[in-house]
This record gives C-alpha cells, sequence and structure tokens, in this order.
C-alpha cells in the first residue's frame, strides 16, 4: 500500500499530477482543488490510496490524511468506486460531506455529479454511525444541524432502546428548539427523552 507520496510535480493535467519519487515518475489521480495547490517544479506530499483492479492500479492523491480516509470511508457504501468517491471530495469539504451525512442532508449529496436521491439516501443510511465526529465551522455555520450533537443525541436515544425513526424525530424536533447557543448535550438529551416519552 502507497500511503503518501513526496517528491518533485513534474507534471499537472485536469484530473492528475506526475509526482517524481526517486526518479520514478508516479501518475497520482487529484480533484481540482488539490490540483489547483501543486505547481510543476516544486515538492509536494501527498496522502494516497493505492485502487487495485484486475487491470490496473490507480493512484488517488489528497491534500491531507483526512480527505484520503474519508475517500476510503465512502468507497464502503455499496454502489461507490473511486471515481465517485473522489467526484464527492471534489464537490465538498471532508467537514461537509460528514455534515451532510450526519444531518442526512440528501440535497448537498445531490449535488455531486452521479449522486441521485436514493444513492445520497443510501449513503447516509450505511455510513451515518461511522462518518465520525462533525465540527462546526469557525464562523458557527450550521450551529443547529451543523454541529456534533444531533449525531450524539442520536446514538444515545438508540442506545437507550428507541427505533432510529424515533430518534431522527426527537433530534428534529429538539433542533427546532435551539435558538442562539446550542444547550449541552446532556441538556439535549434530556429534552428529547422527554419528548419521546409522550410518544410510548
Amino acid at each position: 500500500m502507497i500511503a503518501s507520496v513526496r517528491g518533485t510535480v513534474t507534471a499537472t493535467g485536469p484530473d492528475q499530477a506526475v509526482i517524481e519519487v526517486g526518479g520514478v515518475g508516479l501518475a497520482v489521480h487529484c480533484a481540482p482543488g488539490t490540483l489547483a495547490d501543486l505547481r510543476v517544479g516544486q515538492t509536494a506530499r501527498l496522502a494516497t490510496s493505492l485502487v487495485v483492479r484486475e487491470d490496473s492500479l490507480t493512484l488517488y492523491g489528497f491534500a491531507d490524511d483526512d480527505a484520503k480516509a474519508l475517500f476510503e470511508l465512502l468507497q464502503t457504501a455499496s454502489g461507490v468506486g473511486p471515481r465517485l468517491a473522489q467526484a464527492v471530495l471534489a464537490v465538498h469539504t471532508p467537514d461537509a460531506v460528514r455534515k451532510a451525512i450526519a444531518n442526512a442532508d440528501t440535497a448537498a449529496l445531490t449535488r455531486v455529479p452521479g449522486i441521485g436521491k436514493k444513492g445520497a439516501e443510501r449513503l447516509v443510511l450505511e455510513l451515518r454511525d461511522r462518518i465520525g465526529p462533525v465540527s462546526i465551522g469557525a464562523d458557527g455555520v450550521g450551529g443547529v444541524t451543523g454541529g456534533a450533537w444531533p449525531e450524539q443525541v442520536r446514538q444515545a436515544l438508540v442506545g437507550l432502546g428507541w427505533t432510529a425513526g424515533q430518534a431522527d424525530q426527537a433530534v428534529a424536533a429538539v433542533a427546532e428548539t435551539v435558538d442562539g447557543e446550542t444547550p449541552q448535550v446532556p441538556v439535549l438529551l434530556r429534552q428529547a427523552i422527554r419528548l419521546l416519552g409522550r410518544t410510548r
């Protein structure tokens, strides 16, 4: 497995760059945002993921290890290959992908060419519990649904015995009551439990 490459950029193209490492030029497939930061003649380091097929070895490159990890995680969802996973990261930042999956934002996911509504729903269903922590941007955008609390509350409710559907409904209802600064997760969890207590 080639986990990363560091060397001189000898060429760039629409969808790949050539990085010379120890006298060998490696063709690395990259998203446009990654390619935009590479300069011919300069040294670059890319996190890489080697995709092995019966008839090919393809190296995909990323600006950092976080993007690479998400690229590999996306491919564990059914129907997602390396090209589609890279397309997701070409359209969205890793944080934006995590927020979209954690909050079931299928509209954001369908902005990726090749992902329809059913594909977006499948990504949410299969990866929601494995997507990892969701950070809030420095500007606080998405404070209600973009932070980590919806997923933390959801997982706690499921752990307490409610179904995923019930947990989602409770989280959505609690989110509507959050105005301004977000309360602590235990406070939000108690609120969700009170709401669910009325429906049992």
